[in-house]
């Protein structure tokens, strides 16, 4: 068998960086429950009709289709094929209408899985990734500040997290959607789609487009993209967003709403977790579902990876009958934000394995006596690894080293544990002893010093 090679688009990382990957992960399922989201797994696949009914993302789709797979069988029907989800948004709304029944709403439920997509692999963009989502999904209605929550839970898990700065950029759907009424646009959704792309195409690309496909005239594109251009620097608040809006001669109820609930979203972020979130009239997210508070969030100082972040407001994610499921959430790009952290240095952990103990074993005959003081320490949630050898002590202490274990116990009369980076020994008692907290578990460090985030 000749060497593998390397899947463009779906990384598969080293033992040191999966442990970094573990650890952010750790951390982001530690906050979810502590704001009282319940884990929730889907399946990978889903039929391809309702994957093709959440927007144009008929072009990425992975599909799948058996080997064996009987010719006569009718290909053309289109709910008989299945394909990878490429998002968690899609399996939620199915979950919802499949087991409404059996939920006490609001349901709250984070998820944390792989998703596929079949676009060009670059910085920050995989064909297989993992994306950890956290949701509230409401029955007929859900309240304002659920939108005001999960912001403030994407502020707070991103912060626990030994990363560089980040910054949210929030805008409302409803602020877009009225300046665009008032401006006498009637289609809102073909202008956020299009406005959606300004840092990509820039105003030029963006006025052509605008006039396009939403009718615009040259007078209105410009005041979309001045209205875009709106934003408040970290700790301001709403600053003067209010009144730039206002400097443009613009009115409509749904942009007085709009504002409305957007300063209670920056207001409520800015006592929580200071200069977090910014106003930023900028934010589109192009996809017609979102229907109030909209976010994406990017590593300061490392903008070019794109949104680590991002969400918002939904007021029908499903749709049963009469029956309406409205939602708000946010998905963290943890494969993209994982990616980048690994490649610019910017993190690591405190050792690459669980074990914290390695329990020397002085003579392949007293390896039973060895992995009973492993299974003690075990007992009591500490990680524990027998030695595979029973070299020299000296041999055994070098392979804990490479490992990045960082106590070997000795067993004897009595045992002791040797912190092998200080070079401290003790006596010890399996049933009784326990490493330092910050030796429990692998902990994860900003790479750049030793700034350590619990």
């Amino acid at each position: 068998m000749s060497r593998p090679r390397p899947l463009s688009g779906f990384p598969e990382w080293r033992p040191a960086e999966q442990g970094v990957e573990q650890a952010v992960l750790e951390s982001l399922r530690r906050t979810f429950e502590l704001h009282g989201f319940s884990r929730l797994t889907t399946r990978a696949v889903e039929p391809l009709d309702v994957l093709l009914g959440k927007g144009e993302t008929d072009k990425e789709l992975y599909l799948l289709r058996r080997l064996q797979e009987q010719p006569d069988v009718d290909q053309a029907d289109v709910s008989d094929s299945l394909g990878l989800h490429p998002d968690l948004t899609v399996p939620l709304a199915r979950y919802v209408l499949q087991h409404a029944g059996a939920m006490a709403f609001p349901y709250r439920r984070y998820q944390i899985q792989s998703v596929w997509r079949g676009e060009r692999p670059q910085e920050g963009r995989y064909r297989e990734f993992v994306q950890a989502d956290i949701d509230v999904v409401g029955d007929g209605t859900l309240a304002f500040h659920h939108e005001v929550e999960v912001a403030l839970v994407a502020a707070e898990a991103l912060a626990r997290l030994p990363i560089p700065a980040v910054r949210m950029r929030v805008n409302n759907r409803k602020a877009a959607e009225g300046f665009y009424a008032g401006l006498g646009l009637d289609n809102p959704g073909a202008v956020l789609r299009v406005m959606d792309k300004l840092d990509k195409i820039g105003p030029d690309a963006v006025r052509s487009a605008l006039s396009d496909t939403a009718g615009a005239t040259h007078e209105q594109a410009t005041a979309c993209i001045r209205f875009a251009a709106i934003s408040a620097a970290p700790g301001e608040g709403m600053g003067t967003v209010a009144d730039q809006v206002a400097a443009l001669g613009v009115e409509h109820p749904l942009l007085e709403a709009g504002l409305s609930d957007l300063a209670q979203v920056v207001e409520a972020a800015e006592a929580a977790v200071p200069g977090a979130l910014v106003p930023d009239l900028s934010i589109a997210r192009g996809l017609d579902y979102y229907t109030g508070t909209v976010f994406e969030t990017h590593l300061v100082g490392h903008e070019s990876i794109g949104s680590i972040c991002s969400g918002g407001r939904y007021d029908e994610l499903a749709r049963d009958g009469d029956r309406v499921f409205p939602g708000v959430g946010v998905s963290v790009g943890v494969t993209r934000l994982v990616g980048a952290l690994l490649a610019r240095g910017l993190v690591r952990t405190t050792r690459e394995v669980p074990a914290a103990v390695l329990v020397a074993v002085a003579a392949e005959s007293e390896r039973g006596r060895s992995t009973a003081v492993a299974q003690a320490l075990r007992r009591r949630g500490v990680a524990a690894e027998v030695s595979p050898t029973s070299a020299k002590f000296g041999k055994q202490i070098r392979y804990a080293d490479r490992r990045g274990i960082p106590y070997v116990w000795f067993p004897g009369d009595p045992d002791e544990v040797k912190d092998i980076r200080s070079g401290d020994q003790q006596q010890a008692d399996a049933e009784h002893w326990l490493p330092p907290a910050d030796d429990q578990t692998p902990r994860l460090l900003a790479g750049t010093d030793d700034k350590e985030h619990s």
